[in-house]
């Protein structure tokens, strides 16, 4: 087991606040924790009831795109996205969010339990109680995120 040196260094206002990463090696591990590192500073805008909305991705369960139009699902709330699918996808893949359908990409972080279902694809259930179909295709994607 490799031990970690962590430091946390308080630094005065108006100074952008910055993460060195020293190591030996750069592995899938390392790139992981870096790419979630930036998928966090990254907020997300959402829309609800004509107002403008700052989600954290941590809050997110999954997104969807509906009739061209991408929704946030939250715990109790649901916001419209002005990104595309595509684009969240590609902001958050090497996070805790994976494709898990054509118009779904879900947060593996508020899975509760996966099952099998028919035809070979998967289903998930949500932390909030909501259930999201994963398709075959993606299984792979999600087993991959998951270590197995």
């Amino acid at each position: 087991m490799v031990k970690i040196k962590i430091i946390i260094e308080k630094i005065p206002d108006g100074i952008e606040p910055e993460i060195i990463v020293k190591c030996n090696e750069i592995d899938d591990s390392l790139w992981y924790l870096i790419h979630s590192i930036k998928a966090t500073a990254n907020k997300l805008i959402g829309m609800l009831d004509l107002q403008m909305h700052i989600i954290d991705p941590n809050d997110v369960y999954y997104f969807e795109a509906v009739d061209n139009k991408v929704f946030i699902y939250c715990k109790e709330k649901f916001f419209e996205s002005k990104l595309k699918l595509y684009e969240i996808e590609k902001l958050y893949e090497n996070g805790d969010f994976f494709r898990a359908s054509k118009s779904t990409i879900l947060n593996i972080a508020k899975i509760n339990s996966i099952g099998p279902l028919f035809y070979g694809r998967f289903e998930a259930l949500l932390q909030n109680g909501e259930k999201v179909i994963i398709s075959r295709q993606y299984v792979p994607v999600l087993k991959r995120k998951l270590g197995l």
